[in-house]
Formats: C-alpha cells, structure tokens, sequence
C-alpha cells in the first residue's frame, strides 16, 4: 500500500511518505534538547493543573533528568537506533503515546506513533506543544523523523506500517497484541511489548499503625495517585492488597488505612453515579466467583473491598475500577510464590523490605513481577519498563573488535 493513500489524520510532524529512517546514537543532544524544550513548554501550559499526567511527562522530559538517565546508560558500545519505530499506543492511558515517542527517539529512531482516537485534551495540549517545535527549523531533523497520526482500528493501515518498521512498540490488551504480532514485518524487526498485566500493594501493618501524621498522609496521596488518577486502568495500578503483620496491628492498620483514604476521597470531586453502579454490579458478580468471601464493605460508597480469607489461584483475573479492591492477610511472604506468574507487573510496598520481595522472585525463579516500588510510584514510567531496558532493546549494537 503507498504510504501516501493511507487514510490516516497527520497530528504532528511530517506526512508519512516524508519520513525518514535515519538513526542517532541513543541519548543524542538533538533529541535531548527536543524533549527539554517540549517539557519548558508543557510545564508552562495552564493545562497541568487539571491533568497532572501532563505535568509528569514534562518533568520526565526535563533536560536534568533526561542527562541522568544518559549518564547511566551503558557506553561500553558503539550503538545507534535501529530505523523506524512504529508504536501503537494504548486508549486508557492518555499519556502513554508520549512516553513511546520519547523512548523510541530517545533510543536514536525515527518514530510513527498512533496516538488513540479517544482524543484526549492530554494528548492535544502534548501534540500542540510538539508540533510548534517540530516547525522550527532548529528541529528539522527530529521532524523529518516523526510522524504523530490517527486512525481508526484497521489492520491494513497497521499491516502497511508494520511492514515498514525496524521496531514496534506494541501497547494493548492480549488479544490486541497477539493480532498484530501476525502482522508481516522485516526480518529483523523487534517487538517490544506491553500486553495486560496485573499489579498488587504490600502494606505492613506495623509501619501504618506507627505512622506520623505527616507520613500518613504522604501514604494516602501516594496510594491515591496510584489508583485514582487512571481509575485503576494502568497496568501499574494495583487492584489487590496484601497486608503482613500481626491480627491485632492489622485489624488496626485496615481501619485507619481505609478511613483515611476515604476522607481524602471526600476532598475530591463527587463520582459519578455510573461508577458506584458499576462497582455494585462487580461486587455481586464476585461474591458468585469467589468463594469464600470473607466480608465485603463500601467506605462512603467510593471504596469497595472483598476481603479473601485465601488467595485462589487466578485471581489475577479479577480487576476492579473506580476504587473496587481485593485484599488479603498474611504474615508469610511466601504466599507470593502461589500467585505470581508472568502476568504481575508492579507490587507497591509501605512499611517492608523490598529487597525481601525481589530476593523471593529471584530464589524461586518466578516468572511474574518486573518492578518493586514504594506506594506512591506505580505510575512512574522509566526506560526500564515490563521487564525490557527500552533503549536498549530499540538500540543496535556495533561491536568493535
């Protein structure tokens, strides 16, 4: 198919017959200095005070943090992008195609990125902010290596592109990736992708029952962000609780835990009423699934928690949303073994060891669980995501001998 004719909407950068596949080293000043200046303009925009993804992608993109991560990338070769990048990006999470492009232009590619047709204002203040740069001619170079469009679900479209690609990035349920990994593309070209995952909290009893108040409420608002500000869509986002510690200092730790998230919810928006319906419904649906449920409680009607008196095996499968959680108590880490397979992601911590959690995974050789965090950090995207060093794996390496 001629890349001209593609019924596509161009948002930002060059048509797609225009682009050109040339590569730089990873960490090069020119995409360096791009992503700066995209981020001195997002963090000037009015707009990061409604959409706090926004302004997270803009410090991400700081000149400071962008050199850190450079200097902490492995110089032991000679590398450069691989081509053209083409990245499919998710629905759910507004931000994300940006996150890609980075990575990609980041790694030294020309990028095609599909950006969701939901139209999100998050995406429209980024894709404004990129195409003002993108029409400088300081920028000419990262222009004629990028390509912002949107268009519908169509496997031709995807096919053509998927045949010009070097690399894809791939964001999307199983079902998602697994379609488009059919796709025809050039011998050597690499897929990196983020299919469904699933992700848990740890919380010990004892941290939260001797908490400050100030450290408290650092834990609410962290625990907050990392549901709420994507209602629990993001893959990093956990939907099960596990809570270690004694039955007295965990029966105390719940209470305090729970009211104090739902007082801090109460200083939010009202929900929606759709929402507290679609929990409603999920929890009657659950109580036939699962058996048994110990106690099922709804903190001022924005919290639901179905309390497991054991972990079944699947429970991977059982999602909440808008504030729907599973928890469980036990004091034996070992309960992880039991569950974690390849489809866990993220497993928030308060008041434990994380380097207890990652030596159980390393000593059992677990499949599941790539990123071990504080609460508070679920969202925070890095070049080290799903187990893959993204600028890595989009790199080539010239060996020297």
């Amino acid at each position: 198919m001629n890349l001209a004719s593609l019924p596509v909407e161009l948002l930002a950068g060059s048509s797609l017959h225009k682009i050109q596949a040339q590569t730089l080293p990873p960490y090069s000043e020119e995409a360096i200095r791009f992503l700066a200046e995209v981020s001195s303009r997002l963090l000037k925009s009015p707009e990061i005070r409604e959409y706090p993804d926004i302004a997270g992608f803009g410090y991400w993109c700081r000149r400071a943090n962008l050199s850190k991560l450079a200097l902490a990338f492995d110089k032991k070769y000679t590398r450069l992008g691989r081509g053209l990048a083409f990245h499919i990006a998710p629905a759910n999470v507004p931000v994300n195609f940006a996150f890609s492009f980075a990575f990609g232009l980041l790694a030294g590619n020309a990028n095609i990125v599909r950006v969701s047709s939901a139209k999100h204002p998050q995406a429209t203040v980024i894709l404004r902010a990129m195409q003002e740069l993108l029409e400088l001619s300081d920028h000419a170079r990262i222009r004629r290596m990028t390509s912002f469009v949107r268009f519908p679900r169509d496997d031709e479209i995807t096919k053509a592109l998927s045949g010009i690609s070097d690399a894809r990035i791939i964001w999307g349920g199983d079902a998602t990736v697994n379609r488009i990994r059919t796709m025809k593309t050039k011998a050597r070209c690499v897929d990196v992708c983020f299919a469904d995952r699933y992700s848990v909290s740890l919380l010990g009893a004892d941290a939260i029952c001797d908490a400050d108040a100030e450290s408290f409420s650092r834990l609410i608002v962290g625990f907050y962000n990392d549901v709420f500000l994507l209602d629990q869509n993001a893959c990093s986002s956990p939907h099960l609780v596990l809570w270690m510690g004694n039955e007295e200092n965990i029966h105390s730790a719940k209470a305090r835990f729970w009211d104090g998230l739902s007082e801090y919810l109460d200083t939010k928006l009202e929900e929606p009423a759709i929402h507290s319906v679609d929990k409603f419904t999920h929890l009657c649906r659950t109580a036939i699934w699962l058996q048994p449920i110990n106690q099922n409680r709804s903190q001022s009607g924005r919290i639901y928690r179905v309390e497991l008196e054991q972990l079944p095996v699947g429970i991977e499968n059982f999602r909440g949303q808008h504030g729907f959680f599973f928890e469980t108590t036990d004091n034996d880490l070992q309960m992880l073994t039991a569950i974690l397979n390849a489809r866990y992601q993220t497993l928030t911590y308060y008041g434990l060891d994380p380097q207890i959690v990652t030596r159980l995974v390393v000593e059992n050789g677990l499949q599941g669980l790539d990123r071990v965090v504080p609460v508070g950090m679920a969202l925070d995207i890095s070049t080290v995501w799903d187990g893959y060093d993204l600028i890595g794996t989009l790199s080539r390496l010239i060996q020297k001998i």
